[in-house]
């Protein structure tokens, strides 16, 4: 589970459109949408090869097929941990970075993020993983739309949001070490309403940032990549944590 790069602001400022800034933000947001459409790619196909690729496999978990069990490698825990490095990078570093080295570590993170899903095929079914994938894709598109058109102010709801964010990692952690599966089912189920409200809160953000941002410059190409790795971890934590929930898991 990853957290999103932006930080919290501390007032929202309303904007008003006019019919340049209109073009604007329509441009800079479908900038955003290429970007995490292309890293979305990225990322399932990675998870698809290698999870459907046992020689591939076998570098990231040992895994026992006599007692159907895997654990993680050395490997294995350097791919899981590295997105979440990869996200703090281009976080940390986003004013010292080219919008060039940017868009290589963005692509070096889906890529990367892709692999370390690849989990998925093991603990669950095709069609299980087929269905929540488009089961998040309609709820992401849905809050997205809520969260472009809405006059409603998200900043408070965004604040709380990122207060609960930081309670289920902390509960994840912990629970690591409990095992409980009731514990793990109200992770999951707080983790839908809160990546569900963080899309909307991240959307109606990104609209006003179009509104402000030089189109065409680095500047803008940064604040892109940023906005598109925002909503793509929106969408890929929702879309786990629905699979938590409806997915099945194998026996």
């Amino acid at each position: 589970m990853e957290n999103t790069p932006f930080n919290t602001p501390q007032q929202a400022q309303p904007i008003v459109l006019g019919p340049e800034s209109a073009a604007s933000v329509r441009t800079f947001l479908s900038h955003v949408f290429t970007y995490m459409a292309t890293a979305l790619v990225l990322s399932g196909v990675m998870a698809w090869w290698f999870g459907h690729t046992p020689s591939l496999l076998q570098y990231l978990y040992n895994i026992d097929f006599a007692a159907g069990k895997a654990s993680l490698s050395i490997l294995g825990w350097v791919v899981m941990l590295a997105p979440l490095g990869l996200v703090f990078l281009m976080s940390g570093l986003i004013n010292r970075m080219s919008g060039t080295a940017l868009l290589l570590a963005f692509i070096a993170f889906s890529v990367v993020n892709g692999i370390s899903l690849s989990f998925i095929f093991l603990a669950y079914a095709e069609a299980a993983i087929f269905k929540v994938f488009f089961m998040a894709a309609a709820i992401f598109g849905i809050m997205a739309v809520a969260g472009y058109t809405t006059k409603t102010d998200l900043t408070k709801m965004g604040s709380i949001l990122f207060i609960g964010l930081i309670g289920i990692v902390i509960a994840s952690v912990v629970n690591m070490f409990l095992g409980s599966g009731t514990m793990d089912y109200i992770i999951s189920i707080l983790g839908v309403i809160i990546f569900t409200g963080l899309t909307a809160y991240d959307m109606q953000k990104l609209k006003q940032m179009g509104g402000v941002v030089a189109s065409g410059t680095e500047a803008a190409q940064k604040m892109a990549l940023m906005g598109a790795l925002s909503l793509y971890l929106d969408f890929i934590n929702l879309f786990l944590m629905l699979l938590r929930l409806f997915g099945g898991r194998r026996d």
